[in-house]
């Protein structure tokens, strides 16, 4: 089973790009332009990984990630933050907030496979009864 993954993020050509990226790696991929959706649909189908804009209207990526650390469906859910901004305080809140990594944008395809395997590989670490890397829930 594939690692599935939601991307959440305002910009419809970051959504099509990451999608389509993810997809020709051999990831399971859906799709949210805005952080409420995209809450309800982590809650309704837990993702593995979501990868997470920060700055969204209605909801920022800080306010998704908290939520989705409160909520029990979702609690172990690995977030990655997507960030366009050089402010290294950003970091320091996505990780307060609950996130496992940041990729600043742009970002090069192989680096951002990396991070997602890495982030994974470090929960597997950390949980070892969890389901091996070919494509197992963490």
């Amino acid at each position: 089973m594939p690692t599935r993954i939601l991307v959440i993020d305002d910009d419809n050509m970051t959504l099509q790009f990451v999608g389509t990226l993810l997809r020709s790696a051999g990831y399971e991929v859906k799709v949210a332009a805005d952080g409420p959706a995209g809450l309800a649909l982590a809650t309704s189908a837990p993702p593995d990984i979501v990868l997470l804009d920060v700055v969204m209207p209605a909801m920022d990526g800080y306010e998704v990630c908290r939520r989705l650390r409160n909520d029990p469906k979702t609690q172990n859910v690995l977030v990655i933050m997507l960030t366009a901004s050089g402010d290294p305080t950003l970091n320091h809140q996505a990780y307060a907030a609950g996130a496992y990594a940041c990729v600043p944008k742009p970002f090069r395809r192989e680096a951002l496979i990396a991070t997602i395997e890495s982030v994974r590989a470090g929960a597997m670490r950390q949980n070892p009864d969890s389901p091996s890397k070919d494509g197992g829930k963490v």
